[in-house]
């Protein structure tokens, strides 16, 4: 079976190839929203959406032109790529996937990608990149596989690269054969049905009083000025850290989850709509707006659309099936008599059955309901009543595994 795996590295640049980068960067940003306010031109004038060629026929006119000849000096590649990210902003929104393509911003997911012509020395840590030559990086695991492209970036004042790979493996067999269901929450990060939990991280809430201190130096400065950027650098640097420990700790509760059991039952969890304002507009004011701003604050803290995403490319490559149920009733219904109501979960973390009297924790509860539901759209799949419900619960040797 095919294994496409990403490995990212610290890139250490020489001042030259730091300023070209910068230019890389803003080149493609510069390529993309043009094209993006090209597509908006033709729609509100009734015309069709250009496709991918004919974007590039537009960029080598672009190119042409006497005030943005600047973008020769950008590898082709690159900039064709930042248009062919658009067309798959596009794609996303019409399978109602994502919102509508954005104009980017300079500071936001900068980077740029190169298809082709790169070269890796790994016994010298050195990468080979068009227009900029060799590139030394921090070596820290072997590349596995054949380079099909690389993505440079730009985060808290750091350049990484990110080399995709390709690979053939044998089909893996699972290293257990337990099944277990997790129920999601923020008291509790993730527990499990069988009776283990995982604590919350919560690495913005431990950071938000130096990140809030950070951006009020930053407001009382010139914007612009050199003071101004040593601040807006500090406020970077808290906001990566931030993001580093919530990836580091869900790499870890992932990896010990799939390495230990073979199915893994999970709530089919809508987290765009969870975590929604409750504001509302002037006509129709929300109501504890407060309240569920907090709400909302602490399940992005919780990372949990992350935690499924890298768990489902994880039981695949372990051999395992991710199962994802509705997560309706699943922690009003008794597991034991099977009686469902509102009324069996008095607060937040007990739950007692006005039925039959069982009485456990709530989040246990829901994650014994969610295994449960699990089994049963597990059978429903082997009998082919419905689909997978994603890319890594697919069987069979052509197996996606992300």
């Amino acid at each position: 079976m095919q294994r496409l795996q990403a490995f990212k590295y610290e890139l250490m640049p020489n001042g030259r190839q730091q300023r070209q980068m910068r230019r890389f960067v803003g080149s493609c940003r510069f390529v993309f929203n043009r094209a993006l306010a090209l597509q908006k031109q033709r729609h509100e004038q009734g015309e069709k959406k250009l496709g991918y060629a004919r974007l590039c026929k537009e960029l080598t006119a672009w190119k042409r032109q006497a005030e943005t000849a600047w973008l020769s000096d950008t590898p082709s590649q690159s900039l064709q790529q930042a248009l062919k990210d658009l067309e798959r902003a596009y794609v996303n929104f019409f399978e109602k996937r994502a919102d509508f393509p954005r104009f980017k911003k300079k500071g936001q997911s900068d980077r740029f990608r190169y298809p082709q012509g790169i070269k890796l020395d790994q016994a010298n840590s050195q990468i080979f990149l068009p227009k900029l030559g060799w590139l030394r990086y921090r070596n820290s695991r072997t590349v596995l596989g054949t380079v099909k492209n690389v993505t440079v970036s730009l985060s808290g004042g750091k350049w990484f690269v990110s080399i995709q790979t390709e690979r053939e493996v044998e089909q893996p067999l699972p290293q257990s054969t337990t099944a277990v269901g997790i129920d999601m929450g923020i008291a509790r990060f993730a527990t499990l049905s069988d009776g283990s939990h995982f604590e919350p991280l919560n690495s913005f809430k431990r950071h938000e009083t130096a990140l809030r201190k950070a951006q009020q130096a930053m407001s009382r400065k010139t914007k612009f000025s050199n003071n101004w950027k040593k601040a807006k650098t500090r406020v970077q640097k808290i906001h990566s850290r931030v993001k580093n420990a919530r990836r580091d700790y869900l790499h870890k509760a992932t990896t010990t989850i799939s390495q230990n059991h073979a199915m893994v039952c999970i709530e089919d969890l809508q987290v765009r709509n969870m975590s929604q304002s409750a504001a509302g507009n002037t006509d129709a004011p929300g109501k504890n707006v407060r309240a569920k701003s907090g709400l909302n604050k602490a399940i992005l803290d919780q990372g949990w659309f992350e935690f499924r995403r890298q768990l489902d490319y994880k039981l695949a490559w372990n051999g395992g099936y991710l199962i994802a149920v509705p997560p309706q009733n699943t922690s009003r219904t008794c597991p034991a008599c099977g009686h469902g109501s509102k009324d069996n979960r008095q607060t937040q973390a007990q739950f007692a059955c006005m039925g039959c009297g069982f009485e456990e924790n709530a989040d246990l509860v829901g994650a014994i309901n969610v295994l449960r539901a699990g089994h049963a759209r597990f059978a429903c799949e082997v009998s082919g009543a419905v689909r997978p419900p994603a890319a890594g619960t697919r069987r069979g040797e052509s197996a996606p595994v992300g």
